[in-house]
């Protein structure tokens, strides 16, 4: 039986690996966090994956306060690029292959068109700057494969579509930003991808091919056009309104545009990418 080790398996990827545990039956998960497995730890993890021997390992752990990693830069780099190549280091002792999570934020979202696994990062963020160094670790590496994503949510944790129908239900009007553009990826989408991924891996060594690739739902979105689905979606009486990004200021910079193009993974893999507002639809219907 194929051996998956989940790490960061509290957050809403790792939450959304578990929700799939039981139609799955053919993997055998291992779901760990900071709990059952510190990965900035390298002896003890050397150790771990030396007893429990994965044939692949999910790295969904990592540092997402954006805002807070502005002056929090030490452990937002520990925990998305030292991390990272603990884990490369560690998968390579056990002879297991490496997916690791990346994110749009490496970059700088002034680009006009969706940006492709080549095009050049350049982030303005700590954040952004981390996980790029994170993936740097595993770019040249056959064993592993990174996969950028961007505005995740889930019926899990905290995330934007919590944080909309909380406010939603609190306030008479909530105001979003228009000028932002990307797309929102549904956790249980990426999940599915990731495991498709495996399976095809599994029928033949060969379909494991490594590198950077991009994922998140089809579609493109303004924060406003998602937090106004969301509200419709909920039946919530506020107003959702457009503001421009000048008028909610933050301490990190958020890319303006960072919408991916999809075509290697769904060409390298045969992945079907739905649109982001029929993934909504069936998130919001767990809720």
């Amino acid at each position: 039986m194929t051996k998956i080790l989940v790490c960061g398996a509290k957050g809403q990827l790792g939450s959304s690996f578990r929700e799939l545990e039981t139609e799955n039956r053919n993997f055998s998960f291992d779901f760990t966090d900071i709990e059952e497995l510190d990965i900035l730890d390298l002896v003890s993890l050397n150790l771990y994956v030396k007893e429990t021997n994965p044939d692949y390992v999910i790295n969904c752990a990592a540092y997402t306060l954006v805002d807070k990693a502005e002056t929090d830069r030490e452990k937002a780099f520990l925990l998305n690029a030292e991390a990272a190549n603990n884990l490369l280091i560690a998968s390579h002792h056990c002879h297991a292959r490496l997916i690791h999570i990346s994110t749009d934020y490496v970059f700088n979202g002034r680009a006009h068109s969706p940006y492709k696994e080549t095009d050049l990062p350049d982030p303005d963020s700590v954040y952004g700057l981390s996980k790029l160094k994170g993936e740097m670790y595993l770019a040249d590496d056959d064993s592993a494969i990174i996969i950028r994503t961007s505005w995740l949510y889930s019926n899990f944790g905290h995330n934007f579509l919590k944080t909309v129908l909380r406010l939603g239900s609190e306030r008479p009007e909530i105001r979003m930003v228009f000028d932002q553009i990307g797309t929102p990826t549904y956790a249980g989408d990426l999940a599915e991808a990731i495991l498709q991924i495996i399976k095809k891996s599994e029928q033949s060594s060969s379909a494991f091919k490594s590198g950077v690739y991009h994922y998140s739902n089809e579609g493109v979105a303004s924060w406003y056009d998602f937090a106004k689905e969301i509200v419709d979606l909920g039946g919530l009486k506020t107003k959702t309104l457009p503001i421009e990004t000048f008028e909610y200021p933050l301490p990190a910079p958020r890319p303006q545009y960072s919408v991916l193009n999809k075509r290697k993974i769904r060409d390298t893999f045969g992945i079907t990418i739905r649109h982001w507002k029929d993934a909504l639809v069936e998130c919001m219907g767990k809720s």
